[in-house]
């Protein structure tokens, strides 16, 4: 069983947390079964993006990261407090833990600045949100990422996106890294997506 940490801040949004939720969870039960995602965060209770509050599986403190093959981290508003947990240094210690082993990174949209704040993009190719009002991919370079104006950039281990509309890509690229092309496909027919 390969298990997957869902690294949550408070501020996340849901709807890029609950992509990997959904796709890992249709594996669990109707792909090939091997992989287990556990919702991780700082603190019992996190508020998302839109004010409503979860309860992640678990706390930090109560896991083992040893026990896990791959990091998911959803992006967040500023203005929710995202970047108070993802930039705190017991969030980046863990990007860099995963980052060390060379075990798979998936984020979405801002989540990858995170990954910028934590080292592990230096002198990588990366995006983050793009769309021409923002200044993320400016906020990027300054981590020393080589930003690239496309939706998905894979380099070796890490998955990083430019917006919340490439969340379930991002997490069937990591689904695949963990399983296999074939599993993957099952799994987007089973949910509906264009094979």
């Amino acid at each position: 069983m390969k298990k997957i940490l869902l690294l949550l801040a408070d501020g996340f949004e849901a709807v890029e947390a609950s992509m990997f939720t959904d796709v890992f969870g249709w594996n669990k039960w109707e792909g090939d079964g091997s992989t287990e995602l556990v919702t991780v965060g700082f603190r019992k209770k996190l508020k998302c993006t839109w004010n409503f509050t979860i309860i992640p599986e678990k706390v930090i403190s109560e896991i083992n990261l040893e026990e896990f093959d791959a990091l998911a981290i959803p992006g967040g508003f500023e203005e929710a407090g995202f970047y108070n947990d993802a930039f705190d240094e017991r969030f980046l210690e863990i990007i860099r833990y995963f980052h060390s082993r060379q075990k798979p990174i998936a984020s979405i949209c801002v989540a990858s600045l995170t990954l910028g704040k934590s080292g592990i993009l230096y002198n990588r190719k990366a995006t983050t949100y793009s769309h021409p009002t923002s200044h993320r991919k400016e906020q990027l370079k300054t981590f020393g990422a080589n930003v690239q104006n496309v939706p998905i950039v894979q380099d070796g281990h890490i998955i990083t996106s430019s917006n919340p509309a490439t969340g379930f890509d991002v997490a069937f690229l990591l689904l695949e890294k963990l399983t296999s092309e074939k599993n993957v496909k099952r799994i987007k027919e089973l949910m509906g997506f264009e094979i």
